[in-house]
């Protein structure tokens, strides 16, 4: 009686090492590269207290191995990933990191606006199955939507009663700002509050934390005159009660020096 012995072959996936990280796409314009920094700026400040998390983008997402033979699909322009170890990556593979991105946002330029509505919307919803889709155009503040997973389906998000597009999933909400980042006076998109008060970058941290110190030596400054005028006040009053320099020092602590001063 013979064996006969069968030979399986088994394919390797590839690891983050050995597959390509640059998305292939450049950014479209100044405008774009500084509005995916500062998404990500806001989030990884967002992140720090967490002992998980992470944030990126213009990075290859990689979630199948027909999609490495077909080289048909690029990363998000941004996105973020809940419960998994924080850490510098050089592209997102699934079937390492365990599970695919939990929110994308795109950036819509005139090269990929139909591709970021249409083609990639549904990449992210019938593959990936990202919960959470945005798009937004940094020079078209206009053109700002959301979409959330529900039985396989993306379905609009609504916007709130303070026009902001809410994220189930992080408890935050995505608004438009007028203001200055990194030298430009513009329209940005912006992670915030849903009471509408903006996640801070790391500068802008950094500068509130610094406010905050000052504010707070300020205040110990204050109560150390407070007191010390205090003292002064009770030094005077025991010199008028008849004792001598020599008894208020010992009692209040000043020097007698101090107290004499305080007789004029």
């Amino acid at each position: 009686m013979s064996e006969t012995l069968s030979v399986i072959n088994i394919t390797i996936p590839p690891t983050q090492a050995e597959l390509p990280y640059n998305d292939g796409m450049p950014m479209e314009s100044q405008r774009h590269i500084v509005q995916m920094e500062l998404l990500i700026d806001v989030i990884e400040t967002w992140l720090q207290p967490s002992s998980d998390g992470y944030a990126g983008g213009n990075m290859s997402v990689y979630f199948s191995l027909a999609q490495l033979k077909n080289q048909d699909f690029r990363g998000p322009d941004f996105f973020v990933v809940l419960g998994v170890p924080k850490g510098q990556r050089r592209s997102w593979v699934v079937w390492e990191e365990g599970k695919a991105p939990d929110i994308v946002i795109e950036l819509l330029s005139p090269a990929t606006i139909t591709t970021d509505k249409t083609e990639k919307k549904l990449i992210y919803q019938n593959q990936l199955r990202v919960p959470e889709y945005f798009w937004y155009d940094p020079l078209n503040p206009d053109d700002l939507a959301g979409f959330s997973l529900s039985s396989g389906v993306y379905q609009p998000i609504v916007p709130n009663t303070e026009n902001q597009l809410v994220s189930q999933v992080l408890g935050l909400a995505l608004q438009r700002w007028q203001g200055t980042y990194k030298g430009a006076n513009t329209t940005w998109l912006r992670w915030a509050t849903l009471a509408g008060e903006l996640l801070p970058t790391a500068e802008e941290k950094a500068r509130q934390e610094a406010q905050k110190e000052r504010q707070r030596a300020e205040k110990e400054r204050q109560r150390a005159e407070r007191a010390e005028l205090q003292l002064q006040r009770t030094a005077r009053n025991l010199l008028l009660s008849g004792m001598s320099a020599e008894q208020v020092a010992s009692i209040t602590g000043l020097t007698e020096l101090e107290i004499e001063a305080l007789k004029g």
